[in-house]
Protein backbone atom coordinates (compact mmCIF):
# COMPACT_ATOMS: atom_id res chain seq x y z
CA UNK A 1 0.00 0.00 0.00
CA UNK A 2 1.50 3.34 -0.95
CA UNK A 3 1.95 6.50 1.25
CA UNK A 4 -1.06 8.19 -0.12
CA UNK A 5 -3.23 5.56 1.22
CA UNK A 6 -1.81 4.84 4.60
CA UNK A 7 -2.12 8.77 4.91
CA UNK A 8 -5.75 9.06 4.38
CA UNK A 9 -7.24 10.33 7.62
CA UNK A 10 -9.64 13.15 8.46
CA UNK A 11 -10.20 13.95 12.09
CA UNK A 12 -8.22 11.30 13.51
CA UNK A 13 -9.89 8.71 11.72
CA UNK A 14 -8.33 6.44 8.86
CA UNK A 15 -10.37 5.84 5.96
CA UNK A 16 -9.92 4.27 2.59
CA UNK A 17 -12.25 3.60 -0.74
CA UNK A 18 -11.77 0.72 -3.06
CA UNK A 19 -13.86 1.61 -6.33
CA UNK A 20 -13.47 -2.02 -7.39
CA UNK A 21 -14.86 -3.72 -4.81
CA UNK A 22 -18.16 -5.26 -5.39
CA UNK A 23 -21.20 -6.76 -3.56
CA UNK A 24 -20.52 -10.36 -2.15
CA UNK A 25 -16.77 -9.22 -1.51
CA UNK A 26 -15.90 -10.58 1.69
CA UNK A 27 -13.42 -9.03 4.14
CA UNK A 28 -11.86 -8.72 7.05
CA UNK A 29 -9.23 -5.73 8.81
CA UNK A 30 -5.58 -6.56 10.54
CA UNK A 31 -4.63 -3.65 12.88
CA UNK A 32 -0.97 -2.92 14.13
CA UNK A 33 0.17 -1.49 16.71
CA UNK A 34 1.74 -1.97 20.30
CA UNK A 35 0.81 -5.08 22.31
CA UNK A 36 0.92 -3.38 25.82
CA UNK A 37 -2.20 -5.13 27.85
CA UNK A 38 -0.74 -3.03 31.55
CA UNK A 39 -1.70 0.53 29.38
CA UNK A 40 -4.74 -0.79 27.88
CA UNK A 41 -3.44 -1.86 23.88
CA UNK A 42 -4.39 -5.49 22.49
CA UNK A 43 -3.38 -4.75 19.03
CA UNK A 44 -2.51 -8.04 17.49
CA UNK A 45 -1.65 -7.80 14.20
CA UNK A 46 -1.74 -11.63 13.69
CA UNK A 47 -5.63 -11.45 13.89
CA UNK A 48 -8.29 -11.02 11.15
CA UNK A 49 -11.33 -8.41 12.60
CA UNK A 50 -14.71 -7.74 12.38
CA UNK A 51 -15.49 -4.58 11.16
CA UNK A 52 -17.55 -3.00 13.25
CA UNK A 53 -19.41 -1.19 10.43
CA UNK A 54 -19.84 -4.58 8.47
CA UNK A 55 -23.55 -4.63 7.29
CA UNK A 56 -23.19 -8.35 6.90
CA UNK A 57 -20.91 -11.01 8.52
CA UNK A 58 -20.95 -14.60 6.59
CA UNK A 59 -20.63 -17.30 8.71
CA UNK A 60 -20.73 -17.89 12.43
CA UNK A 61 -17.19 -18.42 14.98
CA UNK A 62 -15.18 -21.58 14.34
CA UNK A 63 -13.78 -21.17 18.09
CA UNK A 64 -10.26 -21.65 18.27
CA UNK A 65 -7.13 -20.83 20.41
CA UNK A 66 -5.73 -18.25 17.71
CA UNK A 67 -8.71 -16.14 18.20
CA UNK A 68 -7.35 -15.46 21.66
CA UNK A 69 -4.19 -12.55 21.48
CA UNK A 70 -2.38 -14.19 24.10
CA UNK A 71 -1.04 -17.90 24.04
CA UNK A 72 -4.26 -19.56 25.54
CA UNK A 73 -1.61 -22.46 26.24
CA UNK A 74 0.15 -20.56 29.11
CA UNK A 75 -0.64 -22.09 32.41
CA UNK A 76 0.37 -18.90 34.40
CA UNK A 77 -2.81 -16.75 35.82
CA UNK A 78 -0.89 -13.55 33.85
CA UNK A 79 -1.00 -15.66 30.56
CA UNK A 80 -3.33 -12.70 28.58
CA UNK A 81 0.33 -11.07 28.87
CA UNK A 82 1.43 -13.10 26.55
CA UNK A 83 1.39 -12.25 22.92
CA UNK A 84 0.16 -14.96 20.62
CA UNK A 85 1.68 -15.07 16.66
CA UNK A 86 -1.39 -17.46 15.19
CA UNK A 87 -3.15 -16.45 12.84
CA UNK A 88 -7.05 -16.30 13.20
CA UNK A 89 -8.21 -15.65 9.72
CA UNK A 90 -9.57 -19.07 9.18
CA UNK A 91 -11.73 -19.17 11.79
CA UNK A 92 -13.45 -16.05 12.51
CA UNK A 93 -16.30 -15.12 10.35
CA UNK A 94 -15.77 -13.02 7.40
CA UNK A 95 -17.71 -9.22 6.67
CA UNK A 96 -19.38 -8.94 3.38
CA UNK A 97 -19.92 -6.15 1.29
CA UNK A 98 -23.87 -5.89 0.71
CA UNK A 99 -25.30 -3.52 -2.40
CA UNK A 100 -27.82 -1.43 0.25
CA UNK A 101 -29.35 0.93 -2.72
CA UNK A 102 -31.01 -1.48 -5.10
CA UNK A 103 -33.84 -3.08 -2.71
CA UNK A 104 -37.65 -2.30 -3.89
CA UNK A 105 -39.66 -0.83 -0.97
CA UNK A 106 -42.46 -0.41 -2.87
CA UNK A 107 -43.37 2.72 -0.86
CA UNK A 108 -42.73 1.14 2.30
CA UNK A 109 -43.82 3.25 5.35
CA UNK A 110 -43.51 3.43 9.21
CA UNK A 111 -47.32 2.45 10.62
CA UNK A 112 -46.68 5.01 13.01
CA UNK A 113 -49.14 3.29 15.61
CA UNK A 114 -49.71 5.69 18.54
CA UNK A 115 -47.56 3.96 21.55
CA UNK A 116 -50.83 4.11 24.08
CA UNK A 117 -52.38 1.41 21.05
CA UNK A 118 -49.75 -0.86 20.68
CA UNK A 119 -49.64 -4.13 21.85
CA UNK A 120 -46.25 -5.44 21.44
CA UNK A 121 -45.31 -9.52 21.00
CA UNK A 122 -42.20 -10.53 21.48
CA UNK A 123 -40.66 -13.30 20.11
CA UNK A 124 -37.43 -15.06 18.86
CA UNK A 125 -37.17 -15.06 15.42
CA UNK A 126 -36.25 -18.69 15.44
CA UNK A 127 -38.13 -20.08 17.90
CA UNK A 128 -41.19 -18.95 16.68
CA UNK A 129 -41.20 -20.54 13.65
CA UNK A 130 -39.00 -23.85 13.69
CA UNK A 131 -41.75 -26.29 14.48
CA UNK A 132 -44.55 -24.49 12.63
CA UNK A 133 -46.35 -26.53 10.24
CA UNK A 134 -47.71 -23.96 8.30
CA UNK A 135 -44.53 -22.34 7.22
CA UNK A 136 -42.92 -24.21 4.76
CA UNK A 137 -40.32 -26.19 6.53
CA UNK A 138 -37.17 -24.74 4.16
CA UNK A 139 -38.09 -21.35 5.67
CA UNK A 140 -38.39 -21.92 9.24
CA UNK A 141 -36.84 -20.43 11.71
CA UNK A 142 -35.73 -17.80 9.92
CA UNK A 143 -36.49 -13.85 8.55
CA UNK A 144 -38.74 -15.19 5.60
CA UNK A 145 -40.62 -17.08 8.34
CA UNK A 146 -41.63 -14.09 10.22
CA UNK A 147 -42.54 -12.12 7.23
CA UNK A 148 -45.42 -15.43 5.56
CA UNK A 149 -48.30 -15.15 5.13
CA UNK A 150 -49.45 -17.70 7.90
CA UNK A 151 -47.26 -15.82 10.51
CA UNK A 152 -48.97 -12.27 9.44
CA UNK A 153 -52.22 -14.02 9.85
CA UNK A 154 -52.10 -14.91 13.85
CA UNK A 155 -50.09 -11.53 14.12
CA UNK A 156 -53.43 -10.11 13.09
CA UNK A 157 -55.85 -13.05 14.82
CA UNK A 158 -54.21 -11.80 17.88
CA UNK A 159 -54.55 -8.24 17.44
CA UNK A 160 -51.21 -7.09 18.13
CA UNK A 161 -49.11 -4.25 16.40
CA UNK A 162 -46.01 -4.64 17.29
CA UNK A 163 -43.52 -7.66 17.21
CA UNK A 164 -40.34 -7.23 19.41
CA UNK A 165 -37.57 -9.29 17.61
CA UNK A 166 -35.15 -10.28 20.93
CA UNK A 167 -31.44 -9.56 19.20
CA UNK A 168 -31.18 -10.42 15.61
CA UNK A 169 -27.53 -8.21 15.44
CA UNK A 170 -24.58 -10.41 14.85
CA UNK A 171 -23.67 -12.34 17.75
CA UNK A 172 -21.53 -15.16 18.86
CA UNK A 173 -21.83 -17.95 21.31
CA UNK A 174 -19.62 -18.35 24.35
CA UNK A 175 -16.92 -21.39 24.32
CA UNK A 176 -17.73 -22.90 27.22
CA UNK A 177 -21.31 -23.04 25.85
CA UNK A 178 -20.06 -24.67 22.28
CA UNK A 179 -17.48 -27.15 24.28
CA UNK A 180 -20.80 -28.50 26.10
CA UNK A 181 -22.88 -28.65 22.90
CA UNK A 182 -25.22 -25.92 23.75
CA UNK A 183 -25.75 -22.24 21.97
CA UNK A 184 -26.18 -18.99 22.92
CA UNK A 185 -30.08 -19.64 22.10
CA UNK A 186 -31.09 -15.57 23.07
CA UNK A 187 -28.35 -13.48 21.64
CA UNK A 188 -27.04 -10.75 24.13
CA UNK A 189 -23.43 -11.39 22.74
CA UNK A 190 -23.33 -9.14 20.03
CA UNK A 191 -19.84 -8.27 17.63
CA UNK A 192 -21.81 -6.87 14.51
CA UNK A 193 -24.11 -3.98 15.49
CA UNK A 194 -25.00 -3.41 11.84
CA UNK A 195 -25.76 -6.94 10.37
CA UNK A 196 -28.47 -9.17 11.04
CA UNK A 197 -26.97 -12.69 12.24
CA UNK A 198 -26.55 -14.94 9.24
CA UNK A 199 -28.22 -17.92 11.42
CA UNK A 200 -31.67 -16.53 10.61
CA UNK A 201 -31.63 -16.24 6.52
CA UNK A 202 -33.08 -18.50 4.68
CA UNK A 203 -32.20 -17.61 1.56
CA UNK A 204 -28.02 -17.57 1.69
CA UNK A 205 -25.05 -16.02 3.95
CA UNK A 206 -23.27 -13.83 1.69
CA UNK A 207 -26.19 -10.40 1.98
CA UNK A 208 -28.71 -11.95 1.14
CA UNK A 209 -29.53 -12.09 4.98
CA UNK A 210 -29.87 -8.16 4.65
CA UNK A 211 -32.28 -8.49 1.69
CA UNK A 212 -34.83 -11.44 3.43
CA UNK A 213 -34.64 -8.90 6.47
CA UNK A 214 -35.71 -5.87 5.14
CA UNK A 215 -38.30 -8.20 2.76
CA UNK A 216 -39.63 -9.12 6.18
CA UNK A 217 -40.23 -5.50 7.31
CA UNK A 218 -41.81 -4.40 4.43
CA UNK A 219 -44.34 -7.29 4.67
CA UNK A 220 -45.33 -6.49 8.34
CA UNK A 221 -45.36 -3.11 7.41
CA UNK A 222 -48.10 -3.61 4.45
CA UNK A 223 -50.04 -5.47 6.95
CA UNK A 224 -49.59 -2.49 9.60
CA UNK A 225 -47.49 -3.89 11.79
CA UNK A 226 -44.26 -2.34 12.98
CA UNK A 227 -40.86 -4.18 13.80
CA UNK A 228 -38.93 -3.36 17.11
CA UNK A 229 -35.36 -4.48 17.58
CA UNK A 230 -33.75 -5.77 21.47
CA UNK A 231 -30.63 -4.32 21.67
CA UNK A 232 -27.32 -4.13 23.57
CA UNK A 233 -24.95 -1.73 23.71
CA UNK A 234 -23.27 -1.76 26.84
CA UNK A 235 -21.21 -5.02 26.06
CA UNK A 236 -19.81 -6.86 23.42
CA UNK A 237 -19.02 -10.58 22.69
CA UNK A 238 -15.41 -10.08 23.54
CA UNK A 239 -15.52 -10.88 26.95
CA UNK A 240 -12.70 -9.36 29.26
CA UNK A 241 -8.78 -9.51 29.06
CA UNK A 242 -9.09 -13.24 29.18
CA UNK A 243 -12.00 -13.38 25.94
CA UNK A 244 -10.70 -13.61 22.23
CA UNK A 245 -9.48 -10.66 20.12
CA UNK A 246 -12.78 -10.88 17.38
CA UNK A 247 -13.10 -6.97 16.91
CA UNK A 248 -13.01 -3.72 19.23
CA UNK A 249 -10.27 -5.24 21.10
CA UNK A 250 -7.98 -5.22 18.29
CA UNK A 251 -8.84 -2.13 17.01
CA UNK A 252 -8.50 -0.20 19.57
CA UNK A 253 -9.24 -1.49 23.07
CA UNK A 254 -8.42 1.26 25.37
CA UNK A 255 -11.04 3.57 23.27
CA UNK A 256 -13.93 0.96 23.13
CA UNK A 257 -13.87 -0.39 26.17
CA UNK A 258 -14.01 0.59 30.00
CA UNK A 259 -10.85 0.29 31.09
CA UNK A 260 -9.49 0.09 35.64
CA UNK A 261 -7.80 3.51 36.14
CA UNK A 262 -5.08 1.86 38.10
CA UNK A 263 -4.29 -1.01 35.70
CA UNK A 264 -5.14 -1.06 32.13
CA UNK A 265 -5.58 -4.21 31.87
CA UNK A 266 -9.08 -5.10 33.60
CA UNK A 267 -12.08 -3.93 32.53
CA UNK A 268 -15.00 -2.72 34.59
CA UNK A 269 -17.56 -5.45 34.39
CA UNK A 270 -21.06 -3.02 34.73
CA UNK A 271 -22.70 -5.84 32.77
CA UNK A 272 -22.10 -8.99 34.06
CA UNK A 273 -20.32 -10.57 30.64
CA UNK A 274 -16.89 -9.03 31.20
CA UNK A 275 -16.26 -5.67 29.58
CA UNK A 276 -18.29 -2.16 29.43
CA UNK A 277 -18.69 -0.41 26.21
CA UNK A 278 -17.10 3.11 26.75
CA UNK A 279 -19.72 5.21 25.60
CA UNK A 280 -18.39 8.36 27.52
CA UNK A 281 -15.83 8.91 24.07
CA UNK A 282 -17.47 10.14 20.97
CA UNK A 283 -16.72 8.20 18.71
CA UNK A 284 -17.70 4.98 20.47
CA UNK A 285 -21.35 6.71 20.84
CA UNK A 286 -21.24 7.88 17.43
CA UNK A 287 -20.70 3.87 16.60
CA UNK A 288 -24.29 3.35 18.71
CA UNK A 289 -26.20 6.34 17.05
CA UNK A 290 -24.84 5.44 13.44
CA UNK A 291 -26.04 1.59 14.37
CA UNK A 292 -29.55 3.02 15.45
CA UNK A 293 -29.83 5.03 12.40
CA UNK A 294 -28.82 2.19 10.30
CA UNK A 295 -31.44 -0.16 11.27
CA UNK A 296 -34.22 2.70 11.25
CA UNK A 297 -33.02 4.40 7.86
CA UNK A 298 -31.92 1.32 5.67
CA UNK A 299 -33.90 -0.96 7.32
CA UNK A 300 -36.86 0.68 8.03
CA UNK A 301 -37.49 -1.06 11.84
CA UNK A 302 -39.60 1.38 13.79
CA UNK A 303 -38.03 0.85 17.12
CA UNK A 304 -36.18 -0.50 19.72
CA UNK A 305 -35.96 -1.75 23.15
Amino acid sequence: MDRRVRDERTHQIWHIYLPDLEPGQLYGYHVDGPFDPSNGHRFNVNKLLIDPYARAITGTLEWHDSLFGYDIQDTSPEKDLTFSTMDSAPFIPKCVVVDSLNFNWGGDAPPKIPYHESIIYELHVKGFTKLNPEVPEEIRGSYAAIGHASTIEYFKQLGITAVELMPVQHFITDRHLKDRGLTNYWGYHTIGFFAPDVRYSSSGTYGQQVLEFKQMVKKLHKAGIEVIMDVAYNHTGEGNQMGPTLSFKGIDNRSYYRLTENDRRFYFDYTGTGNTVNCMLPNVLRLIMDSLRYWIIEMHVDGFR
